[in-house]
């Protein structure tokens, strides 16, 4: 009776995850198959599973639209969140790593108030921030869209919760073989720390690249959009084509679910590690 419950059990989350997994599928699938379709066949009050003759050209005519700088928005978009995601690695695992393991009387304090720009709203520094950004003639440049992005209060949290719990015996013998500080981090830590390294850079990327109200305030020229404010531009445009739409938002996505599968076993390895759900 135990036996057969337990595998009652067991076919009763196979079959609420697999129906959760398809639910979670249904916006991509909309995506593909309204991308290869015809405008007929988007708005037909039929509905069919897949479109009757798939228009591959679709993903060649939004490339082409002079209207929508689809490939120079990639272009900018993956510039902007390659050099977030690096730019805030590197001085927050720094940080993370000092508040945990270099000793300084003054190192909770300096923490705290890390944790207290959490609760700063965006809002009340975005002002500010762009009067700062205009003022140095950065509007529609790299500099202006990512360097005000780069200090993240969140990643040095979870690299300071997972560097107290690194091993301290590598450490040591580090120090045996005279290694400092900054070499110990470097050859010692950065290597046995890729999880949360893959978890916190997977974070930082799709935020950089989901952005949308900063890039659109600063890239004020064309030259200078990204991939989500090219996408904007449907929403105004007076003649929506709707195959474009749909065939521009699965372009966009399309190098977060690369990243995510790449890296979807450092995220998890990661997120268990640095007591990001403590």
């Amino acid at each position: 009776m135990h036996d057969a419950l337990t595998r009652a059990g067991r076919a009763l989350r196979v079959v609420v995850l697999i129906t959760l997994a398809l639910l979670f599928l249904i916006p991509f699938y909309l995506l593909v198959r309204n991308g290869l379709a015809t405008e007929r066949d988007i708005t037909a009050p039929d509905w069919t599973f897949l479109p009757h003759a798939p228009q591959w050209s679709n993903l060649t005519e939004v490339f082409r639209d002079p209207n929508l700088p689809l490939g120079r928005a990639l272009l900018n978009s993956t510039l902007i969140a390659v050099s977030t995601t690096v730019g805030t690695l590197l001085p927050a695992s720094l940080a993370g790593y000092g508040l945990a393991r270099i000793p300084y009387r003054h190192a909770d304090a300096v923490f705290y108030a890390i944790l207290g720009t959490l609760m700063v709203p965006a809002a009340v520094t975005f002002v500010p921030s762009f009067v700062l950004v205009s003022t140095l003639g950065w509007l529609s440049t790299l500099r202006g869209l990512v360097i005000p992005t780069l200090f993240s209060a969140f990643a040095c949290f979870v690299f300071r919760q997972y560097f107290l719990g690194f091993p301290k015996e590598l450490e040591d013998a580090a120090r045996v073989d005279g290694l400092g500080h900054w070499r110990t981090y470097w050859r010692i830590v950065v290597p046995n720390a890729r999880p949360v390294f893959a978890a916190v850079g997977t974070i930082v990327f799709i935020g950089a690249w989901n952005a949308f109200l900063w890039p659109l305030v600063i890239g004020q020229d064309q030259e200078a959009w990204t991939v989500q404010v090219a996408l904007s531009t449907f929403t105004t445009a007076q003649n929506l084509n709707l195959h474009e739409l749909f065939v521009a938002a699965a372009v966009s996505i399309a190098p977060l679910v690369l990243v995510f599968l790449l890296l979807q076993r450092y995220i998890v390895a990661g997120v268990e590690r640095s007591g990001i759900d403590d």
